[in-house]
């Protein structure tokens, strides 16, 4: 309750949790907001917005923008959650190995973090979508497998500075085994970084998704932001809310994540927290 009180009193961040609850609501209630495929001619094509009966306009096939964004938040929100828990799980279990155990374990996977480093993530995305053939899941796993190394760096750093503390030395004093001690001990208090982290790579892995989409390398098969904005750009002119609508919803969800990220930075920050209790 302590921590809810804390992120209430930042203001961006509960402006942050709104739009997203919006977002996630539009994306949940989008079979009843707009029945029917998505992929389905609505109207006339390139009709404005608030024509037809469209309230974001058509596209160059007639379907109409506003069904496409709802349904694609879907894709979009989706992507981002689950190439996040993968690639935190991935960060989390590589970082607790190398903090905890250190030495030559600690330099092994601190290279092997640092060679997926040395690539630009967008390449790498690209590349591996490219050869798997584009489909959800291996975005997804694109994804995460761009996004593991910063979350790796972030726990192993957590883990180097907690695991000489007294309460683990007690630990494996009493005899527990070190995976009850990483487990049971060492991670519930190294959680605060990597919630936050987990928040902000949730935006980034929304924007990637996105980028993938709007270069073809997207799930044919699904509706997504990405999708929309990039089938939008050669009638710019002609059309221009088939690309702007997308790209708005784009930057409200990231930013709206990115705000709750700063939001629980700020209450998870143990500075705060003391000066909360003076």
């Amino acid at each position: 309750m302590e921590l809810l009180r804390r992120f209430a009193r930042h203001p961006g961040a509960v402006v942050g949790a709104v739009t997203l609850l919006l977002v996630l609501a539009v994306a949940l209630l989008a079979p009843v907001l707009f029945p029917g495929s998505p992929w389905d001619m609505a109207g006339a094509p390139f009709s404005p917005p608030g024509e037809d009966g469209m309230l974001l306009g058509s596209d160059s096939l007639g379907r109409d923008v506003a069904a496409g964004i709802a349904y694609g938040a879907r894709v979009s929100l989706l992507v981002g959650a689950v190439s996040t828990a993968v690639s935190i799980l991935i960060g989390v279990a590589l970082g607790a190995l190398a903090g905890y155990l250190g030495g030559v374990v600690d330099d092994a996977v601190m290279r092997f973090t640092e060679f997926f480093q040395t690539i630009p993530s967008f390449v790498l995305a690209i590349l591996l979508v490219a050869i798997f053939t584009p489909s959800i899941t291996s975005i997804v796993a694109a994804i995460a497998i761009v996004s593991w190394p910063p979350v790796a760096r972030v726990v192993r750093a957590e883990f180097l500075s907690l695991r000489n503390r007294e309460f683990v030395q007690a630990a494996e004093v009493l005899g527990k085994r070190p995976i009850a001690i990483v487990l049971t001990d060492i991670l519930p208090n190294a959680l605060s970084p990597i919630i936050v982290l987990a928040s902000l790579n949730t935006a980034s892995a929304i924007l990637l998704e996105s980028s993938l989409s709007f270069l073809g390398l997207g799930d044919p098969n699904l509706m997504s932001w990405g999708f929309l904005i990039g089938s939008g750009r050669s009638v710019i002119r002609l059309a221009w809310w088939m690309s702007v609508f997308p790209g708005i919803a784009i930057f409200v969800t990231v930013l709206a994540l990115n705000l709750i990220g700063e939001g629980l930075s700020d209450a998870m920050n143990p500075r705060l927290r003391k000066r909360g209790a003076r």
